[in-house]
């Protein structure tokens, strides 16, 4: 039986990598990724703070655009008070729209993240010209704020078409979110050269934990905890990334930030054992590895 493939990347079992040290001899990287997105006035698609799959209304409208006008905000005040560096996968469409926040971004050194136009749509079903308008006109938007073209991508909703790789690379990015396959980061295959998957979590992400499984605020610090703590005891083994990521209308809301606060003082407790970071960091030291260290890199010129 020959089910279909992807080809964009090889099996590896984890256990069988050669063993490397992230900077200052860490074995855990942490990556904290915030999502901050602009939606469409009843009409697309977007979240519901009550039922997954309503129509769109101007509730849950208001809902998430609570988000880019209190959410992220509080969100901030908050890594201010921990030291905490961020990356933020943007919508291209929110940054014109709130003015605010780049400027925000840009004085913190946070990392844009490439996260289409706008999280009302798809590029999954698009033809190839349409989806790669999608993707230059994305990242010639956070350029115009950000000062710089962002290096990596999420797609709105992590969805992918069969192209969507090859024109990422050929757009200029380096590497993805995209594909939660693994707790280290690999290579895969394009038809312009390999580009990086960088570990990004759908489990221990707010959108899912809390909308779809509608767990409590403080279920979803208890999962931070969790799993930093597991992960701390396994990269005794082998380097590790443990990815947490956040919604602004989702954490940013009061009663949800204090369990998280919490939640991330105690990851921080063992700062002088982590690797703190931002994927794009991470991508650029992962890019210089010898040969044969990470997944996928014999193909890397």
């Amino acid at each position: 039986m020959n089910l279909p493939g992807h080809g964009r990347y090889r099996h590896s079992a984890i256990t069988s990598r050669p063993t490397y040290e992230w900077p200052n001899g860490a074995r855990l990287a942490l990556v904290v990724c915030n999502n901050i997105e602009q939606f469409a006035f009843r009409a697309g698609l977007g979240s519901d703070s009550a039922q997954p799959g309503a129509a769109q209304s101007s509730r849950n409208y208001a809902w998430r655009d609570y988000g880019n006008r209190v959410g992220l905000w509080n969100q901030l005040e908050m890594l201010d008070e921990l030291g905490l560096p961020c990356a933020h996968n943007v919508n291209s469409a929110v940054l014109d729209a709130c003015p605010e926040i780049a400027p925000a971004l840009r004085a913190r050194g946070d990392e844009f993240v490439g996260h289409g136009r706008t999280n009302a749509e798809r590029q999954d079903a698009l033809w190839e010209d349409d989806e790669r308008r999608l993707i230059r006109e994305c990242r010639d938007g956070i350029a115009r704020h950000a000062g710089a073209a962002p290096q990596g991508w999420l797609g709105p909703y992590l969805a992918q078409s069969t192209v969507t790789l090859d024109l990422l690379r050929e757009e200029g990015f380096s590497y993805v979110l995209d594909w939660p396959a693994d707790d280290q980061p690999f290579w895969m295959t394009t038809r312009s050269g390999p580009i990086l998957s960088v570990p990004y979590s759908v489990e221990l992400n707010d959108s899912p934990a809390i909308v779809f499984r509608q767990h409590t605020g403080r279920q979803f610090a208890e999962m931070i905890v969790d799993q930093f703590d597991e992960m701390l005891e396994q990269s005794g083994r082998r380097p590790l990334v443990c990815s947490i990521v956040l919604h602004t209308f989702l954490v940013g809301q009061p009663f949800r930030l204090r369990p998280l606060r919490e939640a991330l003082r105690h990851v921080l407790s063992q700062r002088e054992r982590l690797w703190v970071t931002r994927p794009g960091e991470l991508a650029r030291y992962v890019a210089e590895l010898p040969k044969g260290m990470v997944p996928g890199s014999e193909m890397l010129p």
